[in-house]
């Protein structure tokens, strides 16, 4: 196995590792010293009409931001130094979207859970070199819901991201019946959740330590649409927050400080049939949802992710210690102040949706996913030919490759082809020691179960990106209709984004 150190030479950061102090400002404060912050609200860009086709300018960019009172961090940004606006869609309207790159690196935008055209879809097949536009469009087929988009660029999405190359779509329906809070920024918060580490300077930290090669970026400071110590002033009685995930490697368990009750109400690809009341939601990176709570007067409650429990086994070596730890940590997220008069507005429903769910006997493949990391270590089944704890899910639980059904990402490689107007099942196996949560590019899909037991139901409406645990196996559903094309690829990958970067990545035509 590799030492620390010669993992670290490999990657070109062992002798930056001693340099670089930890953050003072993420450490010393207690969270009552540190200021706080009234949440900021993405802007809203509705784009342009013209001639029945809705036209968006973006423009990636880099920037300074200020995270920290006196402190300048550099940054990339999409129309603004971090971050990008929130674009709104209405289902069965056609977009054209201009993305000027002013980076001074190549880039991409990925429209993330949209069923489109390949050569539309902002993957690592579609560069936009640096000083270059690139001019696609589609149309928005997809539900009512909350989406987003972000860079996708071969082996750099990771680090992309992390400064900021991400931003929020909201779908909008005229069909939709229920009736729900729908004042953007006043009762229907949008909250991109991401943590990010700090150097003393105020430089993000980016891939800088052992542990980021192996369980992907995990920040110590959370920021919630670029708000450090975020707090937001609640003027009616029910709030719905539009949660994204947007960490490239963090899992949350979101949950109220007083433990109080909230119904979820949607998932990735839009509302679910009825609100699921719950006092606890885990989301891991890439993956929405909605939520709505209720307040009452003078109200002073906080947003928190939980830590995860863990029950990794204990042994000898990095790899213990950091699954041990994986996820674990609590976070402030949002502080919740309401005054002593709230408006009322719109009530949860008890009906939300009607999903038509993807009969089982309607597919005519199936198809096997097995993720894995290590390199050249014993990996999966090949348990090795000791009998101690580290002979389990990954052998000998090697950090290194990350690759989907043994192979590591290659553009020129096509890892499936699938027939247009079909239906599969896709059973996907982690034989890896932690979580990587499966994103499938191309629209939406449905669960069928987990080793074999139903999903929960806030799991049962549409969906893009699925966790699949240590040791688990889920089984998708997914319709393949529209679009088929011998040239352009779909993708699939783990959205850990540092293992997509490293290969664990694959690609699809439909024909």
């Amino acid at each position: 196995m590799l030492s620390r150190r010669k993992t670290l030479k490999a990657l070109g950061v062992g002798s930056l590792v001693s340099a670089l102090p930890l953050l003072t400002f993420a450490q010393s404060p207690t969270q009552d010293s540190v200021v706080a912050n009234s949440l900021k609200i993405p802007a809203v860009l509705d784009g342009d009409s013209i001639a029945n086709i809705r036209q968006f300018q973006l423009s990636l960019q880099s920037g300074s931001s200020s995270f920290f009172p006196g402190v300048q961090t550099e940054t990339m940004g999409i129309n603004g130094s971090y971050l990008g606006p929130t674009m709104r869609f209405r289902r069965g309207e056609q977009v054209a979207l201009q993305v000027h790159n002013q980076l001074s690196e190549s880039s991409t935008l990925h429209w993330h859970g949209f069923h489109l055209p390949p050569s539309a879809d902002g993957g690592p097949h579609q560069p936009i070199s640096a000083g270059q536009t690139w001019n696609t469009g589609f149309e928005v087929v997809q539900f009512a819901g909350t989406y987003w988009y972000h860079s996708h660029m071969l082996h750099t999405s990771g680090e992309q991201v992390y400064r900021g190359v991400a931003g929020l779509i909201l779908i909008d329906d005229d069909e939709q019946q229920a009736e729900l809070p729908s004042d953007y920024g006043v009762d229907d918060i949008p909250l991109v959740v991401q943590d990010r580490r700090f150097n003393d300077d105020g430089s993000l930290a980016y891939m800088n330590r052992y542990e980021d090669m192996v369980m992907g970026m995990h920040g110590d400071i959370v920021l919630v649409n670029g708000t450090h110590n975020a707090f937001f002033e609640a003027e009616t009685r029910r709030l719905r927050l539009r949660i994204l995930n947007g960490s490239n490697a963090r899992t949350y368990l979101f949950a109220f400080d007083d433990d109080r009750e909230f119904n979820q109400i949607a998932s990735d690809g839009g509302l679910l049939e009825q609100p699921v009341e719950m006092n606890s939601l885990e989301l891991a990176p890439a993956e929405r949802a909605e939520i709505i709570v209720e307040l009452a007067p003078a109200d002073q409650l906080k947003l928190v992710s939980l830590g995860l429990s863990n029950s990794f086994p204990e042994f000898v070596g990095a790899m213990s210690e950091m699954m041990r730890e994986l996820n674990t940590q609590r976070f402030d997220i949002l502080q919740i102040n309401s005054g002593q008069d709230l408006r009322e507005n719109a009530q949860v429903p008890e009906q939300l949706n009607s999903i038509y769910r993807l009969p089982e006997a309607a597919a005519t493949n199936t198809r096997e996913f097995l993720l894995s990391m290590g390199a050249g270590m014993r990996s999966g089944e090949d348990r090795g030919p000791g009998r101690g704890m580290r002979n389990g899910n990954g052998g000998g639980y090697g950090g290194g490759h990350y690759s989907i059904n043994g192979r590591m990402m290659n553009m020129n490689y096509i890892n499936e082809r699938i027939e247009l107007n079909t239906t599969e099942i896709w059973e996907i196996r982690n034989n890896s020691p932690m979580m990587h949560p499966f994103h499938v590019h191309n629209g939406q899909f449905q669960l069928l179960d987990r080793n074999g037991v139903q999903p929960p139901a806030n799991e049962m409406g549409w969906k893009d990106t699925v966790r699949v645990d240590s040791g688990e196996v889920v089984r998708i559903i997914m319709r393949f209709t529209d679009f088929s094309d011998e040239e352009n690829a779909y993708m699939y990958h783990c959205h850990i984004l540092e293992h997509e970067d490293r290969g664990m990545m694959g690609q699809f035509l439909v024909v």
